[in-house]
């Protein structure tokens, strides 16, 4: 019920008014989102180098409405890609493919995201294919084969959602052929007839789809995280969940997976203590780092996830 009412509120006109008019709501916000310009990303992307720690960077926002729209939403990455470029950061980014059109259609999608590629490849930095909820997963993934088969399997990765049934598919299909998986439980509301309902079991099929990929990884020759921080490993497991973190930590070891082919991905702003704890201890960690000014949608996800996140909201607003 808590985390359904937080992905109602992010849908929601009406809560997006009045949450977004309250000070502390950023204030709150900013825990979680970097600021709402790429210079403000840019500032914490160098922050977190400095720790040991690789960045993917998303500038917030989907469902563009227009073609214009969606064409500013392209231009928005590529200038991401150029700044990467000119500062020499170690970082990649994430990007959603319904903010660069594809609600608006599958070819004005396409065109974008090949823009986007192209642009990527001269830098040689990877893209990562978000996943939204259920109506886009089968159009992303058509998109990420004939995009991969365009540009090679380095430029681009996706991300699959442990919560849905066919995850499983998905992951056996993908990991045949050495793609770069981002594995994550899933933050949207999806029915009971597509998705898990039951955390037990979502977490059972999160540590399943780890252990395919880490053997995927050890078949391809487990890559490693390139030395530029751009290019990440096989198998990314996005988690704060000590437990799945640890499962995949002891698999991979019980199959030899050298260290630096497994990458721990967290969002920025949770578990920072974890994240320099696993830096310690050798492994590559990839920060999650979203910016823009439609951070709205993306807090009230956070929330959802996490009890502690409102409990943190809640004290800055008794701190006003």
């Amino acid at each position: 019920m808590f985390r359904s009412f937080f992905i109602y509120l992010s849908k929601a006109v009406w809560a997006r008014r009045l949450v977004t008019q309250w000070s502390v709501a950023w204030r709150a916000a900013s825990r979680f989102v970097a600021g709402e310009t790429l210079a403000d990303a840019m500032r914490v992307t160098r922050e977190l180098n400095q720790k040991g720690i690789v960045v993917t960077l998303d500038h917030l926002g989907e469902h563009t409405n227009t073609p214009d729209e969606a064409r500013q939403a392209c231009q928005h990455v590529l200038d991401i890609l150029d700044e990467i470029e000119q500062a020499g950061v170690r970082a990649n980014v994430s990007i959603k493919l319904t903010q660069i059109g594809l609600g608006l259609g599958y070819e004005i999608c396409k065109e974008n995201l090949a823009t986007i590629l192209a642009r990527a490849q001269a830098g040689r930095t990877f893209i990562r294919l978000d996943m939204e909820d259920s109506p886009w997963v089968d159009l992303t993934l058509q998109l990420y084969r004939e995009m991969s088969a365009r540009f090679g399997g380095e430029a681009l990765g996706v991300v699959i959602q442990s919560y849905l049934y066919r995850s499983e598919e998905d992951v056996r299909e993908l990991a045949s052929s050495g793609v770069r998986v981002r594995l994550c439980k899933g933050a949207y509301k999806e029915p009971a007839d597509i998705a898990f309902p039951k955390k037990n079991d979502v977490d059972a099929s999160y540590d399943h789809l780890v252990e395919l990929l880490v053997d995927a990884s050890l078949q391809a020759g487990a890559p490693e995280l390139s030395l530029s921080g751009k290019i990440p490993p096989i198998p990314a497991v996005a988690s704060h969940d000590d437990l799945r973190i640890e499962r995949a930590k002891t698999y991979a070891n019980q199959k030899g997976l050298p260290k630096q082919a497994l990458e721990f991905q967290m969002l920025f702003g949770i578990r920072r203590d974890l994240q320099e704890h696993l830096v310690e201890e050798g492994y590559p960690v990839r920060v999650y780092v979203p910016y823009g000014t439609e951070w709205y949608p993306y807090f009230m996800r956070r929330l959802a996830e996490r009890p502690a996140n409102l409990w943190f909201f809640i004290s800055n607003y008794f701190r006003r």
